[in-house]
């Protein structure tokens, strides 16, 4: 089990990335490109090996196979979420579709599907902690009961501080900076992942929405913030 995991990260040193695959080839060709763009990375093989480096390593991301021997990567992703919002990039099988949808259920922030190019990899690691990493914009965005702290990547509701992932905070934090306006779910791809749709699926909105919705909702089944305009998209009510 994991004790404890340090969600501070010094933007003056490299980030730390963990890279967990049993498979010898993907998990060296994954940790050589992410050390080329300048990444400090450590490999894990398994589960124990996982959950050791989480402490001992202290990652500020993780690139996850969900396909491990003994716990599969969805349940080391439960041990993350349990303690925080580190991000965490899947590497899933092009079948697994289930799997991919209950990571993204899960928290996983972003996947990959194999076979994958390890440039557009590296590329959505640049992108998840770009992402992630808190801004130093003092934006303050405060409705009726709900405030979104851009400064301090905090979203309290009614005054209570809400457990978000770095992904869903962006996607709330672009939704309520429009309210009223109605977003595809392409284009929600396009702002807030920062990807076309020819790779993306669709499904990775709908999955954070729900989520978004479960944590800031008082009834996430009848919203009061985000909505949803049928056969078009999602929107922010003031």
């Amino acid at each position: 089990m994991i004790h404890s995991i340090s969600d501070v990260t010094n933007p003056l040193r490299t980030h730390r990335l963990l890279v967990v695959d049993d498979e010898p080839r993907v998990r060296d060709v994954v940790a050589r490109y992410l050390q080329r763009d300048g990444y400090e990375v450590r490999v894990a093989v398994d589960g124990p090996d996982a959950r050791h480096s989480l402490v001992d390593f202290m990652p500020d991301l993780v690139v996850l196979d969900i396909m491990l021997p003994g716990d599969s990567g969805l349940e080391i992703l439960k041990d993350i979420r349990r303690l925080g919002d580190l991000p965490v990039i899947l590497l899933t099988a092009r079948a697994e579709e289930s799997d991919r949808l209950a990571g993204l259920e899960l928290g996983a922030d972003d996947y990959v599907v194999k076979p994958f190019s390890p440039r557009e990899l590296t590329a959505r690691v640049r992108s998840v902690l770009r992402r992630s990493t808190p801004r130093a914009a003092i934006e303050q965005l405060s409705f009726d009961g709900l405030t979104i702290d851009s400064a301090r990547h905090q979203v309290l509701v009614d005054g209570t501080t809400m457990e978000l992932t770095a992904r869903e905070f962006d996607l709330l934090l672009f939704l309520a900076s429009s309210p009223g306006q109605v977003f595809s779910r392409g284009q929600l791809l396009e702002q807030v992942w920062g990807s076309s749709t020819d790779w993306q699926d669709p499904a990775t909105v709908t999955v954070h929405i729900r989520r978004l919705r479960q944590k800031v909702e008082a009834d996430p089944h009848n919203p009061r913030w985000v909505t949803t305009v049928w056969g078009v998209g999602y929107r922010f009510e003031s």
